[in-house]
């Protein structure tokens, strides 16, 4: 129970990896506000799994592109568990579709950066302030923002690639305060992610190529952002933690 009395917010937090990062969070013993957008059912089903195992947890919806939810949001889990907030996952994002650059216009381009690079801006900026010391913000980058991604994927790639930049700033910035900032950069993780975007032959082609021979598991990424969000990880920030079976080396 090494994050007993922490306060978590995990963006996304109703399915896939933030599901799984919710639960582990909630399993080492913090309180967990499960943040979701559309998907209220999954959610509920999250913080039902975390009351059922003894843990204590809430969901907010709040759409974290906007300010003023994201300000709700804060709100929310102050009142229900107390003005401090400890842990910080950013794990909400998303690529939306695969588009070449000749089919994109701004409005596209401007929601995947507002899904990706946007809503962690504004959740550090609405968080921070109730920061105490020691506490930890875990962003979500991507293999993609390391090597480009794959055909289709520039704009959530650039996003990518701008939240480890912001990563290393924010790191830079709140290290005098003792707020420390990682990110984790996953690679082929076996999510409904993938189950939209990826054809099952590519998937096959990248899961065969990897050192490991086999997709990764969200409840993997999940031990990683417990790791960074403990007081195990006291002297590690600004990094971009690579989490993909060895298929790109940093």
């Amino acid at each position: 129970m090494k994050l007993t009395g922490k306060v978590a917010i995990v963006t996304g937090g109703g399915r896939d990896i933030g599901k799984a990062v919710s639960l582990k969070l909630a399993q080492q013993g913090a309180k967990v506000v499960v943040n979701y957008n559309s998907s209220a059912t999954e959610a509920e089903a999250t913080v039902a799994a975390i009351q059922k195992a003894g843990g204590n947890a809430i969901a907010v919806k709040a759409d974290i592109t906007k300010g003023a939810e994201v300000a709700k949001l804060v709100a929310e889990a102050q009142k229900a568990f107390g003005n401090e907030i400890h842990i910080l996952a950013n794990v909400a994002g998303g690529m939306v579709a695969r588009k070449l650059l000749a089919d994109m216009d701004e409005e596209f381009w401007d929601h995947v950066m507002g899904l990706n690079v946007r809503s962690a801006f504004l959740l550090t900026k609405h968080v921070v302030p109730f920061m105490p010391a020691g506490s930890s913000i875990v962003n979500f980058s991507s293999q993609a923002g390391r090597d480009g991604g794959g055909f289709g994927a520039s704009a959530y790639a650039t996003s990518k690639g701008a939240v480890a930049t912001f990563t290393r700033s924010m790191a830079k910035e709140l290290g005098p305060k003792n707020i420390r900032v990682n990110a984790v950069d996953p690679g082929m993780i076996a999510t409904t992610f993938h189950d939209t975007f990826t054809k099952p032959e590519v998937r096959t082609a990248v899961a065969g190529s990897t050192p490991l021979r086999r997709e990764g598991k969200a409840e993997e990424v999940a031990d990683l952002v417990a790791y960074l969000a403990s007081d195990e990880s006291s002297f590690i920030t600004g990094t971009n933690i690579d989490i993909n079976g060895g298929t790109y080396f940093s």
